[in-house]
């Protein structure tokens, strides 16, 4: 069943006896064990009612024996077994054995009074196992995936829907091109900008300029913004802004290299006729970072985007054998580029 599914018949009270949550986005998966067991579980009970497994340190057995074993002085019990590696067709470097047949015996007549999560850090499972496609029959695998640009968008707002804020227009697209795609950090920075704005309130770029710390990397998308846009001085100041904060012209440049080099790679999977979500898929990116990419590239030729990255081989070049000053270097390349 797909995440959403699964969190709705949670909040009606309807729990189904095994849960696989697999994919990269740990965020969604600690989310929804959160969510499961404040529904399952009595806050005072769950000293006595969950129970946590390593799988990379603990067989299989031994989880289903937790699950079927009565609970004590509590009327349900919460199995999680995490790092369900034998679900997926990578090689275990454990040398525990885990009887995958007894996870499929216990599913013909699981015990009513116990839920196990599987958790695993892996996109797909292997749906060639028999154990894989039993799961899958019994609607208990719940996707945690990396969530879509347009998905990203929706669930900021949603978040910040639930704190009781919003954004002034343009600043949650910028939000996002500040925080980064990691949803941790995007809880986190919203739980920040709900305490400043207050209940009701709208966060306007002045605010978020104050609040939001920008990694080196974000900085490096927004100056590229600058420059994609034509604004000589927000670029300059951008650049100068990096180098007052000790960060290495070598960093920064092969930062921009890198940006540019994803552009010229959007660019031409676009004209090849991929979609943003292929793309990312191509390319190993998270979607919005192709969104911003895509956007970005609209205002240049594949040719010359290939120009552009030769100029930063050359000037890479130049840099790192003395032939020019690194921020000089910089510099130049930047009007080069606007004019």
């Amino acid at each position: 069943m797909d995440y959403k599914t699964a969190l709705k018949q949670i909040q009606q009270g309807k729990f189904a006896p095994v849960y696989v949550c697999y994919g990269a986005e740990s965020y969604l998966i600690h989310s929804f064990i959160e969510k499961l067991t404040d529904r399952l579980v009595d806050p005072e009970h769950k000293s006595f009612a969950v129970n946590k497994y390593d799988l990379s340190e603990t067989p299989l057995d031994t989880v289903i024996e937790e699950a079927e074993t009565l609970p004590f002085m509590v009327p349900n019990k919460l199995v999680i077994a995490t790092n369900a590696l034998f679900l997926t067709g990578a090689k275990e470097s454990t040398k525990v054995e885990h009887k995958t047949e007894r996870l499929l015996d216990y599913m013909k007549s699981p015990a009513d009074f116990s839920v196990i999560v599987f958790t695993v850090d892996a996109d797909k499972l292997d749906e060639r196992k028999k154990l894989v496609k039993s799961l899958k029959e019994a609607n208990c695998l719940v996707p945690c995936l990396t969530l879509t640009a347009e998905d990203l968008t929706n669930w900021v707002k949603q978040e910040a829907d639930k704190a009781g804020f919003g954004f002034a227009p343009g600043v949650l697209d910028q939000f996002i091109l500040y925080t980064g795609t990691s949803l941790q950090a995007l809880s986190s920075e919203l739980e920040k900008c709900a305490l400043f704005v207050g209940q009701g309130g709208v966060l306007t770029a002045d605010a978020l300029e104050q609040l939001v710390t920008r990694s080196i990397e974000q900085n490096i998308f927004i100056l590229i913004e600058h420059i994609v846009q034509l604004q000589l001085e927000k670029a300059f100041t951008m650049l100068s802004e990096l180098l007052k904060r000790k960060e290495e012209p070598i960093k920064i440049m092969a930062l921009i290299a890198r940006q540019f080099r994803i552009m010229f790679q959007v660019k031409d999977l676009q004209q090849q006729g991929y979609s943003q979500q292929q793309m990312a898929s191509q390319l190993g990116l998270h979607p919005y970072a192709v969104k911003i990419a895509s956007g970005q590239c609209s205002r240049f030729e594949l040719k010359k985007l290939a120009n552009i990255l030769d100029q930063l081989s050359d000037l890479d070049y130049q840099m790192k054998s003395g032939k020019i000053d690194k921020v000089l270097g910089l510099e130049m390349f930047l009007l080069k580029l606007i004019a």
